[in-house]
């Protein structure tokens, strides 16, 4: 969700028995009445095989706020799950699809927070059993969803290409009908090991675990078009995105490979259609000039993305005039939070303006969401769901289609390892990566090791990232306490600013694992650190520049930085030599409550001006912070990498460890 110039350069369903240990769930404690909650599950669940299906009753849980608007019944990978409106009764016949695997059935409430635990029913079924009742009127469609994955092909808490790979490949043994999707980032704000060699192997790793369709996310922007281009034609899957402008799709292509409106891809005897769009919030989170192109006769243009959804649901439109079965939408916009009864942000809102799509799925937030449009009885219920990011984790969702139309869906979060900050959660049985990813990973790891396992510190703890909100986007990071301090420190400003989303990882960085030995990287400290751990923090090539600030614009910086879409947006300041409060539960424009120096001195809303330190990026209007930094005073200083390491060693050649730091009260949230 964030900004870059350049790359800174330095060179089957199985047993029950093992289905259900898989499962866990993160309602704790059990929802009450009257509360906003997730749904309490339902209970006394059966089942029996009837003339047409399985026949599946339940008694629903107790209720809760907001209300449950549903229950999906489904019976894991290959299923057939169908949704009943909670207006119904509780008993439903579930389809079952031709060649449906072994299973047991399961029920769940839903209601606009998510998803209940799953309730077991008392019975399970053997595929020769499903296959008395099993009509070829019903068809399963799997799909395999990801976002934000930013290069993280090497294996550590995220699957990494190697697992990646093989899981997907476990996931389409048991259903022949299976897509699998990107929400967009794929590259961008990536470790060194994709970020070096300009994202090609994060295309490559794609390939090997057979992508097959994604849309554009801000980051696929990072660099200028032509690198979009040489992206498109290293890519084996398709890039498809239907909110730009007319014209920009035929500037994204590489020989006979482009970019399309909507693709369909036939799968099991099934035509999916995918449908995408990215982020308005790019042209903001890019550096200027990369969205810029040329026309067909000369003159100068610049991609436009449209916020709304006409074009996605155009494309929808056209996607089934093409003879598409079904269709599924990626989208580059993200869920927020759960709050006040409602599930907030803009993937939201745009998803239930969608018109036609089966499944829905976000990004961009970085965060973990599910949950089910209702539908009617002439509308088809929606999925929504969303991952969050570094391939920590991917979706799982079933489609039924019977008759030719969508009855039901049912969505899982597959991670590596149990997680408890999800609703739903599948950990993946696969545990031998895919030999062929493992050894392109290796080829690549081995030409950095040299350059990147070099020792620049030792810092007394990990420096925190990420969380739900993130940390860094949200409110005080001891990050982004150190770099503005040093920021500050080194060109000698009143005062320093950086955006919280330029923070990409941990220190020492979960995502970068040396190859050398000896390095101590876990424990209670003092931890090492190296300069492939300061590549992966800040990816960007970002450059330091010093200017001049007015109070008033510094309170306008500062309204911006929690603006937006706030708890999750990368353009929250990260600040030093000042003080800020902020009450979030006001208007956006009107959060900022106090400014004051260091020493408690008000800053007031006036022409004085003070110096400043910060990015090139924020300068020139980046992440929203257009009209506040004076770009014709500014001057470039040098890079920001390059000083975060310059401050690092300092303090390993004085035999100094580098200390976490504190929270210090310089950022509050009031209210």
């Amino acid at each position: 969700m964030n900004k870059t110039r350049t790359s800174h350069k330095i060179f089957s369903w199985g047993s029950l028995a093992l289905a259900t240990s898989l499962l866990v769930s993160l309602l704790a404690p059990t929802a009450q009445a009257n509360t906003y909650s997730m749904p309490n599950a339902p209970t006394n669940v059966t089942s029996y095989l009837g003339a047409r299906g399985v026949v599946v009753k339940w008694t629903p849980g107790a209720s809760v706020d907001p209300g449950v608007t549903g229950h999906v019944v489904s019976a894991g990978a290959g299923s057939c799950p169908i949704f009943v409106p909670i207006g119904n009764h509780s008993v439903v016949t579930m389809p079952v699809a031709e060649g449906q695997p072994a299973g047991t059935p399961v029920v769940q409430a839903v209601n606009a927070y998510g998803f209940s635990k799953r309730a077991i029913s008392n019975k399970s079924y053997t595929a020769e059993q499903l296959a008395t009742v099993a009509s070829a009127g019903n068809k399963s469609v799997q799909v395999l969803q990801l976002s934000d994955f930013h290069g993280a092909i090497e294996a550590n808490r995220s699957f990494g290409a190697g697992l990646l790979a093989s899981s997907w490949a476990a996931d389409r043994a048991a259903t022949e009908s299976t897509i699998a999707v990107s929400s967009g980032d794929n590259i961008g704000a990536a470790p060194p090991i994709s970020t070096e060699f300009e994202e090609l192997p994060t295309i490559e790793a794609l390939n090997i675990a057979k992508l097959d369709v994604s849309t554009f996310g801000n980051h696929e922007h990072d660099r200028n078009l032509e690198h979009v281009s040489k992206i498109v034609g290293a890519s084996d899957f398709q890039w498809v995105v239907s909110n730009y402008n007319e014209g920009a799709l035929d500037v994204m292509k590489s020989g006979e490979k482009s970019v399309k409106n909507f693709v369909i891809v036939d799968r099991g005897g099934v035509k999916i259609g995918v449908v995408g769009s990215n982020t308005p919030e790019t042209i903001e989170q890019i550096f200027p000039g990369n969205l810029d192109y040329k026309d067909a006769s000369g003159a100068k243009k610049t991609i436009s993305i449209n916020p709304g959804v006409t074009g996605v649901n155009s494309a929808i439109a056209e996607a089934k005039a093409a003879g598409a079965d079904v269709v599924i939408a990626v989208l580059h916009q993200g869920w927020l939070e759960n709050s006040d009864g409602v599930a907030k942000g803009l993937f939201v809102e745009l998803a239930s303006q969608i018109k036609g799509a089966a499944a829905i799925y976000g990004g961009h937030s970085h965060q973990t969401f599910a949950s089910v449009i209702p539908g009617s009885t002439r509308v088809a219920p929606t999925i929504l769901g969303q991952v969050r990011a570094a391939g920590v984790e991917y979706t799982r969702t079933q489609i039924c289609i019977r008759g030719g139309k969508v009855v039901g869906q049912s969505i899982e979060h597959v991670l590596t390892s149990a997680s408890s900050s999800i609703n739903t959660a599948v950990v993946s049985s696969v545990k031998t990566p895919d030999a062929t990813a493992t050894a392109m990973v290796k080829k690549y790891k081995d030409q950095l090791s040299a350059k990147l396992d070099v020792k620049i510190g030792q810092v007394s703890g990990t420096f925190p990232r990420g969380g739900s909100p993130a940390v860094e986007r949200s409110g005080e990071t001891p990050m982004g306490n150190y770099i503005a301090d040093v920021m500050r420190a080194k060109y000698k400003t009143d005062f320093a600013i950086q955006n919280g989303g330029g923070i990409r990882d941990t220190f020492p960085a979960r995502t970068y694992v040396p190859a050398a030995t000896g390095l101590v990287r876990t424990g209670a400290g003092p931890l090492d650190v190296t300069l492939g751990d300061a590549f992966t923090v800040f990816p960007f090539g970002n450059q330091i520049a010093t200017t001049v600030i007015t109070g008033a614009n510094l309170w306008k910086a500062l309204e911006n930085g929690v603006g937006g879409n706030y708890p999750g947006d990368g353009r929250f300041p990260q600040i030093s030599g000042f003080k800020f409060s902020f009450d979030a539960s006001k208007p956006v424009g009107s959060r900022i409550v106090e400014v004051t120096r260091l020493d408690g001195t008000a800053i007031a809303k006036d022409s004085k001006e003070y110096t400043l330190t910060t990015l090139d990026f924020l300068i020139y209007g980046g992440d929203g912070y257009v009209d506040v930094f004076t770009p014709s005073k500014a001057k470039v200083q040098g890079a920001l990498l390059d000083v975060f390491v310059e401050a690092l060693r300092a303090d390993m050649a004085a035999k100094k460890v580098t200390q976490l730091p504190a929270a210090d009260g310089r950022i509050k949230k009031v209210g």
